[in-house]
């Protein structure tokens, strides 16, 4: 960890006061931490699962529900910064330590990882999409196994188009994901497929390729991330059986 990437991370006022709230409660249910921000599940989720790949937080799960804390390996000086941070939100406090029952929420989202080598556009546009069209029962994260520098400029600008945010996509080595209670992956290139990574569980896992529109023009870019909406989507929610 070092100061660049935590202070990226902070400068989301969201997630600041998400790791506010373990700061000063210790283990949360994420329940109890999108409840006490007011915002939608999956926005907690993916700004977590930011944190949690940064080594700020760590994870386990409890019958359906995802539970975090602060990861007690953090080095000290980022403890001082969080210290010192806190002062600032007095509004921000912890909730109560118990899960509401299964009858008054939701129950714990399924996890899709999709999958391709550079993750930088197929991929990209499927996890904003699921996370567009399924809220609230789906949370898809993307990984690429060997990453590029940065998302497509046509595949942010295909998604902003459609209305889709593009908020927190980066590219992600499906390294950092393994740990991840991952439910279904989804590759979406060949190579992908043939280098897929071995889980430290059994994962179930689909092949969905989609054409790969760098170097084409936007209109290439739109046609694309229309096919995924139209195969992927139906795809996610019958391997998952939503």
């Amino acid at each position: 960890m070092d100061a660049t990437l935590l202070f990226d991370i902070l400068a989301d006022e969201s997630r600041r006061k998400l790791i506010l709230l373990l700061f000063n409660g210790g283990e949360q249910c994420v329940c109890h931490l999108y409840t006490a921000l007011n915002i939608p599940q999956p926005k907690a989720s993916r700004h977590l699962a930011v944190m949690r790949e940064a080594g700020l937080v760590t994870a386990r799960r409890e019958g359906k529900w995802m539970h975090y804390r602060l990861n007690p390996q953090m080095p000290l000086w980022c403890y001082r910064v969080l210290e010192a941070m806190r002062d600032g939100y007095p509004e921000v406090e912890a909730p109560g330590a118990a899960c509401e029952t299964p009858h008054t929420l939701e129950p714990a989202m399924k996890t899709v990882l999709i999958l391709c080598t550079g993750n930088s556009c197929r991929s990209q546009m499927g996890e904003a999409l699921i996370n567009h069209d399924l809220t609230g029962r789906v949370r898809a994260l993307s990984a690429g196994t060997r990453p590029q520098p940065k998302v497509a400029d046509g595949a942010i600008e295909a998604l902003r188009l459609a209305g889709v945010s593009t908020e927190d996509l980066y590219p992600k080595d499906v390294d950092q994901l393994l740990d991840q209670e991952i439910d279904l992956v989804v590759s979406v290139c060949d190579n992908a497929k043939e280098s897929c990574p071995i889980f430290p569980r059994p994962v179930r896992s689909i092949h969905l390729p989609f054409h790969d529109p760098h170097g084409e023009p936007l209109e290439s870019f739109i046609r694309v991330r229309d096919d995924i909406r139209a195969r992927l989507i139906p795809a996610v929610v019958g391997a998952l059986e939503l």
